[in-house]
């Protein structure tokens, strides 16, 4: 079994010399911690002057992560899912329903 020879062993070639002094420092940055309600702990990195957001959503889970690990946020609740007749009955009563369907009714007999 051949072997190669391991110069360029964790490079992509073409990339260049690595380092700082070609490309020139990194911005000032600040560490961040973000907690969610499942505990997880996420680590982001922001420049010095960046404005910092107030929460973040959780990499692991989705739920929305805060600053404080004592005060996490609380992921906004999502509505049920409602078929068009439960969105009918948010609008009419049971009552309502009852004569819509009479009169509906007697238009297709031909007695209204």
């Amino acid at each position: 079994m051949a072997r190669g020879s391991g110069n360029i062993r964790g490079a992509r070639i073409g990339s260049g010399p690595l380092g700082e002094p070609e490309r020139g420092d990194l911005a000032p940055r600040t560490t961040v911690s973000f907690w969610c309600g499942k505990d997880h702990h996420t680590q982001l990195s922001f420049a010095v002057e960046a404005v910092v957001p107030e929460t973040w959503d959780c990499p692991r889970c989705g739920l929305p992560a805060g600053r404080d690990r004592d005060d996490v946020p609380v992921a906004e609740g999502t509505s049920r899912y409602l078929t068009h007749m439960g969105f009918v009955r948010q609008r009419r009563s049971q009552e309502d329903g009852e004569i819509l369907l009479n009169e509906a009714l007697a238009k297709l007999r031909g007695t209204s």
